[in-house]
């Protein structure tokens, strides 16, 4: 069964085919997701990251374990 995620933020890269999710369980734990899309292929999105089975306590630190593990995510947030 899967289970029900509510997205807090969604932060996109630049040429808009990359994308890390931040997410809350129903359970009340955090992960985050990253996702990848080709213009061409009309399946959308699909995660290339594999890290939702990640648990946090919080948010914050979510998006910090985000941060050290995705490459592009800090300059996409400073809108480098």
């Amino acid at each position: 069964m899967k289970r029900k995620i509510s997205v807090l933020k969604s932060i996109n890269l630049k040429n808009g085919n990359h994308c890390v999710d931040l997410f809350e369980r129903a359970d009340g734990t955090f992960g985050f997701e990253e996702y990848r899309r080709d213009i061409e292929d009309a399946r959308g999105w699909f995660a290339v990251g594999f890290f939702g089975d990640l648990t946090f306590d919080n948010e914050d630190d979510a998006l910090r374990a985000a941060q050290s593990r995705i490459p592009w995510l800090k300059d996409a947030m400073t809108g480098r």
